[in-house]
């Protein structure tokens, strides 16, 4: 018991120091999220959008695998997809069990209801949606996924421009390694991004099986890149990291 009470405090402290004071109605929901389902705030499951609490993929594909669930079929819905005007719409059923009949959730995506950032990736966005909803359905989480929110459009982009990265001191590139991966870790930390889902997509920027095998430029671009999507369009870049699959995971 108070062990839990500590977690909940905590997720509610980190709650205040990311988004202000919470309302009565926002830190009971908060605390029904965390002691029923062990979401949390700090490892990204949650994120305060407007007033409102969402659930996030990387938060709804955790769930899942603590109730141990048997596994999630995801079929692209012909009738509703369209490759020249990049539409797309997805089913997924989820299986809580091996006997289980199947929760099924629908999702689509086309460039209308994408965010700008995103747009080309719209077949992985419908994708995401259908899944969250379904895994939705079948731990019955009442709340909306910020995958499935449009394109974001309550959500004003960041006036501030990118910060630059520090040059490294010798002027060979070498001895700065340090520099761009203390940046990279600074921004996962500042916006409460996953550190796999962020090395998932950075394999996936750099064109690389792994990241040893990117080179320092590379890996600053991506750096850059990524405070810059982070600081315009937060909302954006989470569906994009949520947008990869979770064997992934082990990418290095």
């Amino acid at each position: 018991m108070r062990k839990r009470l500590s977690t909940i405090r905590s997720e509610i402290g980190l709650a205040h120091s990311l988004w202000g004071p919470l309302s009565k109605p926002g830190a009971n929901t908060l605390t029904h999220l965390v002691d029923k389902y062990s979401l949390s705030v700090s490892l990204g499951d949650l994120l305060l959008l407007d007033g409102r609490w969402y659930v996030t993929h990387s938060g709804l594909l955790r769930l899942s695998r603590r109730e141990g669930c048997a596994g999630i079929q995801v079929r692209p819905v012909p009738a509703f997809c369209n490759p020249s005007t990049t539409r797309w719409a997805f089913k997924a059923t989820v299986y809580r069990s091996g006997t289980c009949r199947g929760f099924v959730g629908y999702g689509d995506a086309d460039p209308s209801n994408v965010s700008p950032l995103v747009r080309g990736a719209e077949m992985r966005v419908a994708e995401t949606r259908a899944v969250n909803r379904a895994l939705r359905k079948a731990y019955g989480i009442g709340i909306c996924s910020v995958e499935e929110i449009g394109s974001f459009a309550g959500q004003p982009a960041s006036p501030r421009e990118s910060k630059k990265l520090p040059q490294p001191a010798n002027g060979n590139g070498k001895g700065g390694g340090r520099t761009v991966r203390d940046r990279l870790c600074q921004l996962i930390r500042q916006h409460q991004l996953d550190a796999t889902l962020v090395k998932a997509y950075a394999t996936d920027f750099c064109g690389v099986k792994t990241l040893r095998e990117a080179t320092r430029e590379q890996i600053e671009n991506f750096v850059a890149h990524l405070a810059d999507w982070a600081e315009k369009d937060r909302n954006a870049l989470l569906c994009q990291l949520n947008s990869y699959p979770i064997q992934k995971e082990g990418a290095a």
